[in-house]
């Protein structure tokens, strides 16, 4: 009997990570699709009367339009998820998201239909910034509410490793469709990889469909009458520090996220004048390498904190932001790779992996999931979003990469300082509200079995 109730548990726990992980990567995966989109041919096809630089820049700047609306998503799907549940969240996030990226896959260009073209090109990447705003959240929220207590760092990266496959695949595919000669890459093939995501987030809804309401929310929030009509405003007015530790650690994390493999590709293809399947190619590797850095330094983080694995991969931000142009600035594959590797396996990672545990040990379970989503995506718009536009109108402007190199070490010595003045929290309960009178002030509560 105890082999079975044994097994079933693992069962259980096994669907848990499916659901998050998955459900992650395939979200992920439209989400990064039109940042890959941008950096490759979405100047050429829906901004055309610019030259081939503000092209590029207004490509960027509508992916920026994504991060604008995230916060609103963050707030709208994170008071949801805070009063009605994980799970209804998590289904409805993947299917509004699936439905903005299939829909990309189907617009007409500039050339079709003129400016109606770009807006529609932002009216669906608003829809699905308000899809992302909650996803990523929701899914670490589920993970870790399952996870058993002293391992919730390497639960939690499974969320992270999601998003890092979904960054794969994205650019997996356009790897292959780049593979195609450039006039049906432009006509027709770059169309593909967008309508695919529709067969693949069916079956991401169909694996959150299974499994049931994570065990925190239903004793601690709903059996407990911990209900409130207003999570995020909750969050914000109770534990002011803990928000703004979040918003702080996401600069680095995000911009550098977006910096290096958005930008870099951009900038390695269209300035370096690398060919495009070679700078793909650098870059997926670095993405297959981070998967594994994920796990080891989320794993690292349940033995030896959360704190100090982030403010590592923060400083390494700074290190490293110089040394990443210089690599590239080589043109050989083999130093564009190492490049890659090195900002996000390394620099990312060392951020990445710990965070989701991090970020939803710092709220209550009550409003956990609007304290973390608003937090979280009012980050990305402060850094993930503009960053990208920012260097590279900062190439433009300056006409070398040192501008760039100097914004990165900027955003990575803020998230340092930002987490130094943060709490630890992996030895804490996240099952009750540890704050005093309504203050961030955490207590030190054992860890349960």
């Amino acid at each position: 009997m105890t082999g079975i109730i044994a097994d079933s548990a693992d069962r259980s726990r096994l669907r848990v990570i499916l659901a998050a992980s998955i459900g992650s990567a395939l979200e992920w995966y439209d989400f990064f699709l039109y940042g890959t989109a941008a950096a490759l041919v979405f100047g050429e096809l829906f901004f055309p009367k610019s030259d081939p630089v503000v092209g590029t820049l207004l490509a960027f700047l509508t992916f920026g339009v994504g991060f604008v609306v995230r916060p609103l998503g963050g707030v709208l799907f994170g008071i949801m998820g805070d009063r009605f549940g994980r799970k209804p969240v998590l289904v409805a996030t993947l299917l509004m998201i699936g439905v903005g990226t299939t829909l990309i896959g189907l617009l007409p260009t500039y050339a079709q239909i003129g400016y109606w073209a770009p807006a529609l090109l932002v009216a669906m990447r608003v829809v699905q910034g308000l899809g992302a705003g909650a996803e990523y959240g929701g899914a670490v929220i589920f993970l870790v509410e399952n996870a058993p207590a002293r391992h919730r760092g390497f639960w939690g990266s499974f969320a992270p490793l999601g998003v890092s496959v979904g960054n794969l695949l994205a650019a997996g595919a356009f790897a292959l469709v780049t593979l195609l000669p450039r006039e049906d890459l432009m006509s027709w093939g770059w169309r593909l990889p967008f309508l695919a995501s529709f067969l693949l987030i069916m079956v991401g809804i169909y694996v959150r469909l299974k499994v049931a309401e994570t065990p925190v929310f239903t004793e601690a929030v709903v059996a407990r009458g911990k209900i409130e009509r207003n999570p995020a405003m909750e969050a914000l007015k109770r534990h002011p520090r803990n928000f703004f530790v979040v918003l702080g650690a996401r600069l680095a994390e995000n911009g550098l996220g977006y910096l290096f493999p958005v930008f870099g590709l951009s900038y390695v293809i269209t300035t370096l004048g690398v060919p495009k399947a070679d700078a793909l190619s650098a870059l997926m590797l670095a993405f297959v390498v981070e998967l594994f850095a994920i796990v080891g330094f989320a794993s690292l983080s349940d033995r030896v904190g959360r704190r100090p694995v982030y403010i590592f991969g923060a400083l390494a931000g700074i290190v490293w932001a110089f040394p990443f142009f210089l690599l590239v600035g080589t043109k050989e594959w083999i130093w564009i790779a190492v490049a890659f590797i090195g900002a996000r396996a390394v620099v990312t990672a060392a951020m990445f992996g710990p965070q989701a545990a991090y970020f939803a040990e710092l709220f209550p379970p009550q409003r956990r999931f609007a304290g973390f989503a608003f937090a979280r995506e009012l980050g990305s718009l402060l850094a993930g979003g503009p960053a990208p536009f920012v260097a590279a109108a900062l190439v433009a402007a300056f006409g070398s990469w040192w501008p760039v190199a100097c914004y990165a070490s900027v955003l990575a010595a803020l998230t340092a300082f930002a987490v130094w003045c943060g709490p630890e929290t992996y030895q804490e309960s996240i099952t009750i509200d540890n704050t005093a009178d309504g203050v961030a002030m955490r207590a030190a509560v054992p860890l349960q079995a």
